[in-house]
């Protein structure tokens, strides 16, 4: 690997150029050759091979003031066009229109013509407005106070933003009176009048569809409320608290606001915090769960975590006790369990503090290991607790443990030149700082998970091994090219160690930008089916998928993708012409062509236009029938952008009243009471209404549901409903209405046995959550890496996909039943690839499979020619077979499906969200179990924390037509549609910290004002969960990226080029300070030029800073030989293995990239805004990082972002004062914020 850099730099008064070439380049790497001279440019190019014949190269030109101007990928575009970005300025220099890029026919990076990129940006978008533009304050702050988004039909909807401070009465003002109590605080909470005007600094934001927040900041820069719904009758109001040492200890949701905070208000609705004299939080308690426990070590590192139920004997290890966790030197988890022991929080943090054997409390490494139910553990057991643990998990870095007899290190992964690293006697790279192993133990049983990760000599993953808990195991394999892609990928599973082995293959093809073209996968040693083949338009979106079959040329269905100037999905296929294909959906925005009363019994839900996101309007339509009618749904919001109602609409019965689902909701986001018709019956001309259900609660936990229509369909009637009871951590334990007389948890609160009218479902799941076995009666299905099997009888498959049990006597063996594909599954029973449509929320909508082999899917029954083979003659005759349709699915809005019926013989069960329907009705998301007839979990959201105005139990925000919940812990929108000034960007909790690192379940407490993005996977519940889609691009995505690249920069005319080096670059995560070599370098110029901050590392694409770049920052930094040592201070960066895009990768090279600059096909331009990149909004000029290495490692390691046991990378690095700057809008993280491109940060693996 190398990075080249050629520089060269423009002044006024004088020009100079410097070359600087990387040592470990075997050929100088040239700039392209016709890049325009005259102007100044940054130029890049990153080698995807290793000839460097392909390419990937983009410039930058700058104007005489530093600007950049133009932004240049050069022959990016699918048909090799330049993707060209215009960054215009105001007659102030500020940035406030910027457009999106645009494919120009390539002049090999040379500066295009501006009017020409305007015009074919108008062209190609098809609107006249193909960028969004801000409108700033005119004060040297230029402060945002607006923007409209691109599109026309955008400009008469702006957001807005106003700077103000609150007024008297306008805000209550809460007080606290603290004691100190058990070695921590105390604080009792009381209302105290208003706060006086002028106390307060007011924000107020206002989206496109008029929807207002308003956020209230203290002098300290702390939030004391937020304000939703403002000028509505749904204004919900979240109060923060904070004691006299400014730490928080009470969130007044919008329920409690108008109440007294009596102790029963406090304990059912209200946050609580206290803390210890470290300013450690050590207790907390959320709404409806008992108070939860932490204590720390030393070195601040949380040990031990109780909640209210592991205080009780009724807990998985039927004793009291505790969590702990025990870390090596480096501050690494090594191994995790159950401390059995009855004494008090403030007892263990007395042992912890009063530790003197071993006070670093740290284990270490042993050739003596620990035995547990038979599993070896080689680590010492020095560190508290030293006894009375039950081990769960064990993992395991910088060497390999002793290896069981079957797992052995391969010397290759598929016939790579690379070898997989040994440790050899002296190998310069080894697996020192890497995860190479994790044991982890089944809650319910002693089984245990072993894995084990190979490396290739570039220290990127590239295989596993691991063995299940039954004794199989399954291995993956990744061949991986130069630039980090997977070209192919090999599964081998079994799940006894018996059994014959299943190997899966598959291969992926790319085009010159990595863009994956074709996707092949394989079944042992049958025919290759050809999952997908993509084509992209200019800008790269994904024009047409053509899925299956075993021809290229002739795939099983076509699927066309359509996209508003927005960049946001329309369409798959059309609708209103389907063809051939089995299904089509259009969504719609800011149209409504259907009703916008569907529903004259309720004039005031209609269905409007929306220009914030939301989603208005969904047409679908099957070929499942003859001229079958379109389907719609049209969507009604409230103020708080809660849906208010679905509309079922069928073309000919629109008025028909079918399907419809309508609720409404308290402040908190608990539904008040849901409505829902079903479809209508024959000769009728309105439908039924079988739901009209009220719900009682008391807090959040809801008590009682009574169905007010009294129909039987739907929810269950009862005369006298039943009480729902819960446990001390807010799981609900009975549903007596729909017959579940009992639910069991676990100690990581997911259901162990449920019990439903007498019929008795048991789960096993591992320690991190993954569910391994389900249970039902006799019918056992087993959950191995996406592996699905189930006790299936022998005459329950037939090979035409008939499920017919002749003898309800036949005893069921274990088989093999899914094998998930990243477009469905094979179905092994009948040995069929099955492909499933799914719209914009992964809802399974219809399936299909080729099951007579013709290449070709009939969508109803048809006429065949079935012959009957006999010793007496064969028979043949024309018959009907049934359609190769395998099911279609309509759901309404919260998620039931229409008109379904419950079945377990069909072994794929996985429907809405793509997640799996489960016997007693509930959707298994992995963290929590959803009930779709009543809309809400049943069980306290994990990350409650980051949405406290919302009830936990609330399912995605009240919003399911536009936001998911990938895994049950945090909603996610999976067009992340929400700007910074959106009246609903602050849904998640806004910047208020708890101080402390307090740990509990493995998630940690800091900011909370973070930028969400959705964890992924649902805990092994889903054929597609995290290992498989990991599977699908076998680490591609999350470990591969570039692998060489060059950066030049460029003066307008002839200078002097000057070789320089700059340092060597061993390999990935191993590198020389070559920024320090640069610095060293430019200190020896003799020349009065400045040189400007981020001059050398300025973005590939980029709109200009605007002026808040000048706040508090230096804007040049002098070149000279001379003066005072500098002062430095030395940062660090965490970022998880599921971090987005290339970040891992770049960090594996010491490389941090502001998100700001990656915007090369976004509407917003990066901005230098340091208020708002604490708030949320980082697509800036900045990169994050902190003073404080701990809590580099949270992010690294992904609790920051509440994905609990990922692997990830600190980095760090020294900088002078003048390249760093304290974040002062950022609170808890100790934050400082880097402009431009950083290289060279030391590199760290760590793990959770």
């Amino acid at each position: 690997m190398a990075i080249c850099y050629q520089p060269m730099l423009k002044h006024t008064n004088m020009k100079k150029i410097l070359s600087i070439f990387g040592l470990w380049v075997a050929a100088a790497v040239s700039a392209q050759g016709n890049l325009t001279t005259t102007e100044n440019y940054i130029y890049s190019k990153t080698c995807l091979n290793g000839d460097c014949t392909k390419v990937s190269e983009s410039v930058q030109y700058f104007d005489s003031f530093g600007r950049p101007f133009q932004a240049v990928s050069i022959k990016a575009s699918p048909t090799g066009k330049d993707m060209v970005q215009h960054i215009p300025y105001d007659s102030h220099g500020r940035t406030v229109d910027s457009w999106y890029p645009v494919p120009m026919s390539t002049l090999n990076g040379a500066v295009q013509d501006t009017a020409a990129v305007k015009t074919n940006a108008v062209s190609v978008y098809g609107d006249n407005r193909p960028f969004s533009h801000s409108v700033l304050e005119n004060s040297p702050l230029s402060r945002v106070l607006g923007s409209i988004a691109p599109g026309q039909d955008w400009q008469s909807h702006p957001s807005t933003v106003q700077y103000n401070t609150n007024t008297t009465g306008e805000v209550k003002k809460y007080t606290v009176s603290s004691s100190w109590l058990e070695g921590r605080t105390e604080a009792v909470p009381s209302e105290n009048g208003t706060y006086a005007g002028g106390i307060l600094i007011k924000n107020t934001v206002t989206d496109e569809d008029q929807n207002t927040s308003v956020q209230y900041k203290n002098k300290e820069g702390q939030v004391v409320l937020t304000r939703k719904g403002v000028g509505t009758a749904l204004v919900t109001d979240t109060y923060y608290v904070y004691n006299e040492y400014s730490q928080l200890v009470y969130v007044i949701p919008p329920m409690a606001v108008n109440t007294v905070l009596s102790e029963t208000v406090l304990d059912n609705l209200c946050y609580q915090y206290r803390y210890d004299g470290w300013n450690r939080m050590v207790e907390k308690k959320l709404p409806g769960k008992g108070w939860e426990y932490i204590v720390y070590d030393k070195q601040n590192r949380p040990v031990l975590s109780q909640d209210a139920v592991l205080r009780t004997t009724n807990n998985s290890f039927g004793t009291r006790g505790w969590m702990f966790t025990k870390y090596d030197q480096y501050g690494r988890a090594v191994y995790t369990g159950f401390f059995a022991n009855t004494a008090t929080r403030q007892t263990m943090q007395n042992a912890l503090n009063n530790m003197s054997a071993n006070a670093g409390n740290n284990e270490k490494r042993s050739t003596t290991p620990i035995i547990q139910n038979g599993t070896e553990i080689y680590y010492t057991k020095e560190a508290f607790p030293t006894g009375s643990m039950t081990i769960l998990s064990i993992n395991y870095y910088d060497t390999y443990p002793h290896l069981p007899a079957d797992v052995n290190i391969p010397d290759y992964i598929i016939n790579q030149e690379q070898k997989v690293l040994n440790n050899a006697a002296g190998a310069v790279v080894t697996t020192q700082g890497l995860a190479t192993a994790s044991y982890v133990k089944n809650i319910e049983d002693n089984g245990w998970t072993k894995t084990f990760l190979w490396y290739d000599n570039q220290a990127r993953p590239v295989g596993t091994h691991s063995i299940n808990h039954l004794g199989g195991y399954t291995k993956t394999s990744s061949e991986i090219d130069f630039a980090g892609l997977v070209k192919r990928s090999i599964i081998q599973h079994k799940r006894l160690a018996a059994d014959t082995e299943k190997l899966i293959t598959q291969t992926y093809d790319y085009d010159n930008q990595g863009r994956l073209l074709v996707q092949k996968h394989q079944i042992d040693a049958q025919p290759e089916e050809i999952l997908t083949r993509n084509e992209y338009n200019e800008l790269s979106q994904l024009k047409t998928k053509k899925v299956g079959g075993t021809v290229i040329s002739q795939p099983l269905q076509t699927l066309d993708y359509s996209y508003n100037m927005r960049g946001w999905l329309t369409a798959v296929n059309d609708p209103d012409n389907l063809g051939t294909d089995l299904f089509a959906y259009r969504v719609k925005y800011n149209t409504v062509e259907g009703l916008q009363t569907p529903n004259t019994d309720y004039p005031g839900l209609k269905v409007k236009p929306k220009y914030n996101g939301s989603i208005v309007e969904v047409d679908w339509k099957t070929s499942t029938q003859e001229n079958e009618p379109l389907k719609r749904y049209g969507y009604s919001y409230d103020a708080l952008n809660r849906l208010s109602a679905g509309f079922y609409q069928k073309a000919g019965s629109e008025t028909g009243k079918e399907y419809f689902e309508m609720a409404d909701y308290d402040l908190n986001g608990n539904m008040m009471h849901l409505k829902r018709s079903e479809g209508m019956l024959a000769g009728a001309s309105i439908a039924t209404l079988i739901d009209n259900l009220k719900y009682d609660y008391t807090g959040n936990r809801l008590t009682k549901v009574t169905d007010e229509q009294q129909n039987p369909s739907g929810y269950p009637f009862l005369a006298v409903p039943n009480t729902i009871t819960y446990d001390d951590n807010g799981n609900m334990k009975s549903h007596m209405d729909k017959g579940i007389s009992s639910i069991q948890y676990n100690y990581l609160n997911l259901p162990k046995q449920i019990t439903e009218n007498a019929q008795v479902t048991n789960y096993v799941y591992r320690a991190d959550g993954t569910k391994v076995k389900k249970l039902f009666g006799d019918i056992e299905t087993n959950y191995l890496d996406g592996f699905q099997y189930k006790s299936t009888k022998p005459s329950e498959g037939s090979a035409d996909g008939g499920f017919v049990i002749v003898d309800p006597n036949e005893v069921a063996v274990m088989k093999l039943r899914i094998i998930p594909t990243s477009e469905g599954y094979f179905d092994v029973l009948t040995n069929q690839y099955i492909y499933n449509y799914t719209d914009h929320l992964g809802n399974v909508r219809l399936s299909y499979s080729d099951s007579n082999k013709d290449g070709l899917i009939q969508p109803r029954q048809y006429q065949s020619l079935i012959c009957n083979f006999s010793p007496a003659g064969n028979i043949c005759y024309q018959g009907w077979k049934p359609g190769e349709i395998v099911e279609v699915n309509n759901y309404y809005p919260f998620g039931l499906m229409h008109n379904y019926t419950a079945t377990t013989q069909n072994a794929y069960q996985y429907k809405y969200n793509g997640k799996e329907l489960q016997e007693t009705g509930m959707y298994d998301y992995g963290a929590r179990m959803y009930m779709p007839d009543i809309g809400r979990w049943g069980v306290v959201d994990h990350l409650a924390e980051v949405m406290r105005r919302y009830s936990p139990y609330n399912y995605a925000f009240d919003n399911p037509i536009n936001f998911i919940d990938p895994d049950g812990n945090a909603p996610y929108n999976p067009k992340d549609f929400y700007g910074s000034n959106s009246a609903f960007s602050n849904d998640f909790d806004p910047n208020t910290t708890i101080y402390g690192n307090g740990s509990f379940g493995g998630y940690k407490y800091y900011e909370m004002g973070f930028d969400y993005n959705g964890a992924g996977g649902n805990g092994g519940t889903n054929p597609k969960s995290t290992f498989w889609q990991d599977v699908k691009s076998f680490f591609g995505s999350i470990f591969g990226g570039k692998k060489k690249e060059s950066v030049t920069a460029a003066l307008g005319t002839a200078g002097v080029i000057r070789p320089i080096e700059v340092g060597t670059l061993i390999s990935d995560g191993v590198v020389a300070d070559v920024v320090a070599g640069l610095e060293a370098t430019l200190a020896g110029v003799t020349s009065t030029t400045v040189l400007t901050v981020g001059a050398v590392f300025s973005p590939i694409m980029v709109g200009a800073p605007t002026t808040k770049w000048t706040m508090d920052i230096p804007k040049d930094i002098p070149i000279t030989t001379t003066g005072e040592p500098q002062k430095t201070i030395t940062l660090y960066r965490g970022i998880s293995s599921k971090a987005k895009g290339s970040m891992y990768f770049e960090a594996v090279q010491g490389i941090a990239i502001p998100n700001g600059f990656r915007q090369v096909a976004s509407t917003w331009g990066p901005h230098s805004d340091m208020e708002l990149h604490a708030g949320g909004d980082n697509y800036s000029i900045w990169t994050s990082w902190t003073s404080s290495k701990s809590t580099a490692r949270d992010f690294a390691t992904g609790n920051a972002f509440y994905e609990n046991g990922v692997h990830g990378i600190i980095l760090s690095k020294t900088f002078n004062f003048g390249q760093a700057f304290p974040n002062p809008f950022s609170l808890g993280e100790a934050e400082w914020l880097v402009p431009g491109v950083t290289y060279g940060a030391a590199v760290q693996y760590v793990s959770p």
